[in-house]
């Protein structure tokens, strides 16, 4: 079934613009507050957002429509989106519901919606709110008198999010004597990660930590890691870490100013758990966009990896359904389901300074456990996401390529779930050669589709 307004990570778009609208909001609002009602009692929404301005407006309306649909909204204001999540499950909530549009833009947002047990919907129930909603089906359930719901504020929210993740981190262990260079995007974990890692004892130079409603996620954050790798230079720092507006994804960079992206993380992880006989069946979870190099590398310690299509809610679907305890994406998407139900940037910056003081070795160091196959990627903006088998010129093209590397690599073409975007991402062991597949294909798609 076609999506007519959820995408792969919830319903985004421009602010005040269709489909994010205050009336759609309401209407959003009512749709989760019906889905998730229990049959006795009084029901509650929890209703997070992240710091752009038009988080006040998608706010008010959301709210508005749960209360009119007789549930009760608890409203936690500014708090990563993985920190929702958290929220939602030990305040035994019905849902959680989660405004910003993550890394995009400031004049963009989005919402994306939680169960009462901390995962994103399974597509189904996305495909449910979205009947309800273009049907106008629940005016006609709309209660009255004290049926209606309330607003809370839950005011200690903030202090709830950095405790729980404090105690994902070994109790033997502090930060004592590591300087963090921390860049918050000017998003919604501006005031919980640096508290969480000074409680911890790092010394935590901080640049991206005012949001102004128009300032997220601009020259700075996980998009933009060059500004924190000048300030460990800057610092002499031990580690920089960018996180982005959402603050479920994270860029790390190493004390020499290099980024390290989000394939070196899972090794590292993978690696460690593998030796300490916690990762769960020896698996890890990744996506199709993973580099080869982090397949090479699990296994040759011992593991497997298993791959799915892109985005974090399919990593975490196939986690769950095979019973696996770490996964994510080159992108910075980490999941520890050991601790939490979605991909979260602090905490996963926890783990590895955890590995990085168990071991004694800087991050740097670290990442010698992989041997990346060169990769390169392009995105092509395109004016529709139209099917690709329509012409036949860019079919040919990608099976040529295909032809062409064989065994020795790949290619992978799609859209992008959340943007207008085509991703070309080509794979093997040449990279000019690789390089100029991947331009002749983009002159291809520009040619016929492009913006």
């Amino acid at each position: 079934m076609k999506r007519k307004l959820f995408g792969t990570d919830g319903i985004r778009g421009v602010a005040n613009a269709d489909p994010m609208t205050g009336e759609m909001a309401m209407q959003l609002g009512r749709a989760i507050a019906h889905i998730f009602k229990d049959v006795k009692g009084r029901h509650r929404i929890v209703v997070g957002k992240d710091t752009r301005l038009s988080g006040y407006m998608l706010e008010t309306a959301l709210a508005s429509g749960v209360c009119s649909m007789g549930a009760d909204v608890m409203l936690v204001g500014p708090l990563p989106t993985p920190g929702i999540a958290f929220i939602t499950t030990s305040m035994r909530a019905n849902a959680g519901v989660v405004i910003s549009a993550s890394h995009n833009p400031y004049y963009d947002n989005g919402i994306k919606v939680f169960s009462q047990d901390g995962f994103k919907l399974p597509d189904e129930m996305e495909h449910q709110i979205e009947d309800l909603i273009l049907s106008n089906h629940l005016h006609s359930l709309l209660p009255t008198a004290s049926a209606v719901g309330k607003a809370h504020r839950i005011d200690d929210a903030i202090g709830r999010y950095v405790v729980f993740l404090k105690n994902t981190f070994p109790n033997h262990l502090t930060l004592d004597g590591l300087r963090i260079a921390l860049d918050c995007a000017n998003g919604a974990a501006y005031r919980v990660a640096p508290t969480v890692f000074e409680e911890l004892g790092a010394e935590v130079i901080t640049i991206g930590a005012e949001p102004d409603g128009e300032n997220i996620n601009k020259d700075c954050g996980s998009l933009h890691p060059e500004a924190v790798s000048r300030l460990v230079l800057e610092k002499g720092a031990d580690i920089g870490i960018a996180l982005d507006g959402d603050a479920d994804r994270i860029v790390f960079v190493d004390r020499k100013g290099k980024q390290v992206d989000g394939d070196y993380i899972l090794a590292i992880c993978a690696l460690q758990m593998l030796t300490q006989k916690r990762l769960k069946k020896g698996t890890l979870v990744t996506t199709v966009m993973s580099n080869i190099g982090l397949d090479k590398a699990v296994q040759k310690a011992g593991g497997k990896v298993v791959r799915t299509q892109v985005g974090d809610r399919y990593v975490v679907e196939e986690m769950v359904r095979g019973s696996f305890n770490l996964g994510g994406e080159q992108s910075g998407h980490t999941i520890f389901l050991d601790y939490n139900t979605t991909c979260d940037g602090v905490l996963t910056a926890l783990q590895v300074l955890a590995i990085m003081k168990q071991r004694e070795c800087p991050l740097d160091e670290l990442t010698h456990v992989m041997e990346p196959f060169p990769q390169v990627l392009y995105n092509v903006e395109v004016k529709q996401k139209r099917d690709l088998s329509e012409f036949p010129e860019i079919e040919k093209k990608i099976r040529g390529i295909e032809k062409t590397l064989g065994d020795s690599g790949r290619i992978l073409v799609r859209y992008s779930g959340t943007e207008p975007l085509l991703r070309i991402m080509v794979e093997g062991e040449d990279e000019t050669r690789l390089r100029g597949f991947a331009e002749d294909l983009v002159k291809l798609v520009k040619k016929h589709i492009g913006k």
